[in-house]
């Protein structure tokens, strides 16, 4: 069977006119002829009564005493109902489907609520109502634990879905519709001319979502990344095919076209504290106490600079205060500097590949930017300023590399 995965994002479902694109998409995918599953998020976003953290507050007013699992059960109730009603529009449409549960999909998780990892794929049940030419529409964000419990995905977890789902029934491409015409190589609210990007690598992709950019999250392209089923990111509200994301070594080229990018895009991150430690002298175990204190207390730690007298790194500003306050404890003098961004140059091809560093470095020093601190990888640079530079800087690297060409 030639089978296509869609997923449906909350904005996708919100409204009557938006509903109306989704099923035509649907409609466009049956016509190839695909098999197809569909993927849905909770219809709209917070406020909109059918959304995830509209579903919360009924709870939250009364206090935070309710158990993860019952959570859980709440958390999932948004998806079922804009499954069921997609459903209702197919079934008068006259196309055939039938709506499953993430755990009836064969989605299966560990036991941990509000965060669940997936540990196995079981689509039997898929396969046969694809082989009865429905089309089975799926409740993202969810699985079911060994104790048959419904379990949610965390964060991101209707991509994952989609690409787990892609994945275990080797789906010839997995498309992640949204409501923006694919990635950008930056934010378009900052960078007016932030151009669409028609390619781009897993790496590369994983980088930009890992470093601010929201289209998609990393955590659903790494499961794509590691059964090389490709992803277009696509809008919902245009029949445009958006950006495919692949292995770099398998886009296709194109006529006459020659591909010689060092830098794809430029991603940001806000809202970071940098936290300096000095090591106490006569003391040779910084690195070890510091970061040991961190994560006994389950505080994300990014950004790390260490050398034999101090370690250098970045906390989010929501947990800055509770991070200082352990390093007291244990002795040392931290300073910070909250409201930090972290700047992001991402791209397949800039590594080994000289100058790119003087070119950062360049752009911001003509813009009197000043850089707190950097480091890099095999395909991104990333660079710490202070939070009222984060607009001029992105601004300044996206024109550097010429990324509105």
């Amino acid at each position: 069977m030639r089978i296509l995965v869609q997923k449906f994002g909350g904005t996708s479902l919100s409204t009557a006119s938006a509903r109306e694109h989704v099923i035509g998409h649907i409609q466009d995918a049956l016509s190839h002829p695909y098999k197809l599953v569909v993927v849905v998020s909770a219809m709209g976003r917070k406020g909109e009564p059918y959304a995830t953290d509209t579903l919360l507050d009924l709870v939250r007013k009364n206090g935070e005493g309710l158990p993860a699992r019952e959570l859980d059960m709440l958390m999932g109730c948004g998806e079922l109902i804009s499954a069921v009603h997609l459903c209702s529009l197919l079934q008068a449409r006259g196309i055939r489907s039938t709506v499953l549960t993430g755990g009836q999909a064969g989605i299966q998780t560990n036991e941990e609520y509000g965060n669940a990892k997936i540990i196995a794929m079981q689509p039997n049940r898929i396969l046969e109502l694809l082989e009865q030419d429905q089309v089975v529409i799926v409740t993202g964000f969810q699985g079911k634990s060994s104790q048959n419990e419904l379990t949610t995905l965390g964060r991101g977890g209707s991509d994952t879905s989609a690409t787990a789902l892609g994945a275990a029934l080797k789906a010839e491409i997995v498309d992640i519709f949204t409501d923006v015409n694919g990635i950008m190589t930056a934010d378009p609210r900052i960078v007016e001319d932030a151009k669409p990007l028609v390619r781009v690598s897993f790496a590369e992709i994983c980088n930009m979502a890992h470093n601010g950019a929201k289209v998609i999250h990393p955590r659903a392209v790494e499961v794509a990344m590691q059964a090389n089923i490709p992803i277009r990111v696509r809008s919902t509200f245009s029949k445009e095919e958006g950006t495919l994301v692949t292995a770099s070594d398998s886009m296709p080229s194109e006529p006459n076209q020659v591909r010689d990018r060092f830098v794809t895009g430029i991603a940001h991150f806000t809202n970071i504290t940098q936290i300096q430690v000095a090591a106490v002298e006569g003391h040779f175990d910084l690195q070890l106490r510091v970061f040991k204190t961190m994560a006994q207390h389950q505080i994300s730690v990014d950004f790390i600079n260490v050398n034999p007298s101090a370690v250098v790194y970045t906390v989010f500003d929501y947990e800055a205060d509770r991070a200082l306050k352990l390093l007291r404890s244990q002795g040392y003098e931290p300073k910070a500097l909250s409201g930090c961004a972290k700047v992001s140059v991402i791209g397949g091809g800039m590594n080994g590949v000289p100058g790119i560093m003087a070119h950062i470095v360049e752009a911001l020093t003509v813009e009197d930017i000043r850089i707190l601190q950097s480091a890099d990888s095999n395909t991104t640079i990333w660079v710490l300023v202070q939070g009222e530079d984060m607009i001029k800087s992105v601004k300044a690297l996206h024109h550097k590399f010429n990324l509105s060409k």
